[in-house]
């Protein structure tokens, strides 16, 4: 089992900065994947980020380049999401999720990844 916990979600007028964080236990694993998705009232869970655990490799949906940034360290098993120039559209719902299996292409979607934290809400609005 992995456990994932998500932090550092909140409210944020557009244009502004945020940074989630995901803090993962648990099972390890030589080669995976950690993703970042978000969800919106009525809408299907998107794929917003991932990264391959060494770091080598990131991946971002058309929607969120140039503005988001995904980190990982691995001493502290933690994968961050720093999100600038934050959009009203960027309102959702925010998960980390762990993909367990060396994809290639990476997953982007999420029936890829097997364990997800609970979510932490992102709110953009003056």
């Amino acid at each position: 089992q992995v456990q994932l916990v998500e932090s550092g979600g909140g409210l944020v007028q557009p244009g502004g900065s945020l940074r989630l964080s995901c803090a993962a236990s648990g099972r390890t694993f030589s080669s995976y994947t950690m993703g970042w998705f978000r969800q919106a009232p009525g809408k299907e869970r998107e794929f917003v980020a991932a990264i391959r655990w060494s770091g080598t490799s990131t991946y971002y949906a058309d929607s969120v380049k140039g503005r988001f940034t995904i980190s990982s360290d691995n001493a502290k098993n933690t994968v961050d999401l720093q999100m600038n120039s934050l959009k009203p559209e960027d309102t959702a719902v925010y998960y980390c999720a762990f993909d367990e299996i060396f994809r290639l292409p990476i997953g982007t979607q999420p029936a890829a990844y097997t364990y997800w934290g609970q979510g932490t809400q992102v709110t953009v609005s003056s």
